[in-house]
């Protein structure tokens, strides 16, 4: 009976230590979890000011703030400096929002593509525009012909894999 109560009294504190460990680890899960969204993780970036302002241009700000999850392949300012003069001005002009959506939108996958998910492997991804990206991972990782030059930046509703070229949809 003693041996019975001792055991009882043992699984009941390895029952709280066990609750114990799991609010904390949920807490540092909490703590560590990105709390900025795709736009304000770009913004604050600094590096992405062409794409935050072509986001803005094409009403995709509260699409990009949204749930999600998404991937976002970003261009980098100076990949959007590669394209021909007057490209980028072109896009902004609000008789061309269509095309500009469409360009912005092929850089958007739906869910949450992390570079480990992918590592190794070569595939053909759908975006939100309704085309394919071709997706080589096998010796670093191109996206079409454009370098993933930073991968897996959070943020709290996908994430981000920072690119050296815009992608053009066909």
């Amino acid at each position: 009976m003693i041996a019975k109560a001792k055991s009882i009294k043992l699984l009941l504190i390895a029952g709280v230590f066990a609750v114990a460990a799991c609010a904390n680890a949920q807490m540092e899960q909490t703590a560590s979890a990105p709390e900025a969204d795709i736009v304000d993780t770009a913004v604050a970036a600094g590096d992405f000011n062409t794409l935050v302002a072509a986001v803005q241009a094409g009403d995709l700000v509260d699409t990009l703030k949204g749930d999600g999850p998404f991937t976002v392949f970003a261009p980098t300012d100076a990949a959007f400096a590669k394209l021909p003069a007057g490209t980028v001005e072109n896009l902004l002009k609000p008789e061309n929002k269509d095309q500009l959506v469409a360009v912005l939108t092929y850089h958007v996958v739906p869910g949450k593509i992390m570079s480990g998910d992918i590592a190794g492997q070569t595939a053909d991804v759908a975006t939100v525009q309704g085309g394919e990206l071709a997706v080589n991972a096998t010796d670093g990782v191109l996206i079409n012909d454009a370098t993933v030059v930073a991968a897996d930046v959070e943020a709290s509703n996908g994430v981000i894999h920072v690119i050296d070229t815009v992608l053009l949809p066909n």
